[in-house]
């Protein structure tokens, strides 16, 4: 059994319920198909991505308003309206961050690909976000998951051996990513299940 003493946390879809798609079938009057087509053509996860990875909003709207001069007025609102998009915490998840946070055998820190200029936004409305003993935001490291960089940056910066922490991100290709350099994931899909993941690890949160 590997001896577990670092939890890394990934933040959106993790601890945070974040939904483009809420924004934009407001956007698009109640229809989610379109909010979904818009989602997957216009504005894009690998599109929102570049920003994480330091891309600044004011050229993120540029480059896709010259490609799709027609959808401007939706596309400012992307990130116009991007604090709709943050519904909430998920309060099971927060419950296990409590459990590490207040258990001294764990050091406990957070790997989350997030715009620079937004991320405060979130640390000023989720008090949790500042349980931690540190968080890396990708914009701010002008690289993101799951590129090697930022993996070996977090080890590196909070002095984590990588055989000795899980990584818990509800992106399969960040697990893998994580998983090649020597980092026990468990990728999210709810608190419930990642309460019975843990167990796997010797670590039982009633």
């Amino acid at each position: 059994m590997k001896q577990i003493n670092t939890v890394i946390f990934d933040l959106g879809g993790v601890l945070i319920n974040w939904s483009p798609e809420h924004v934009f079938t407001s956007v698009f009057n109640g229809n989610a198909e379109k909010a979904k087509w818009f989602i997957q053509n216009i504005c894009t996860l690998d599109w929102n991505e570049a920003q994480d990875a330091g891309r600044t909003i004011k050229e993120a709207n540029k480059v896709l308003i010259e490609k799709y001069p027609e959808h401007e007025t939706e596309i400012l609102q992307y990130y116009g309206r991007w604090e709709e998009m943050l519904l909430g915490p998920i309060e099971g998840t927060v419950k296990i961050l409590d459990y590490f946070v207040k258990n001294p055998n764990y050091k406990v820190v957070a790997l989350t690909n997030w715009s620079s200029e937004l991320f405060p936004i979130a640390l000023k409305r989720y008090e949790f976000l500042k349980w931690f003993e540190g968080i890396v935001v990708s914009g701010d490291e002008n690289t993101r998951k799951p590129f090697d960089e930022i993996y070996n940056l977090t080890l590196e910066r909070y002095n984590i051996t990588a055989e000795n922490a899980i990584f818990i991100d509800d992106n399969l290709r960040n697990i893998e990513a994580a998983n090649k350099l020597g980092i026990n994931g468990i990728r999210f899909k709810s608190p419930e299940l990642l309460i019975e993941q843990l167990k796997s690890y010797n670590i039982n949160i009633l």
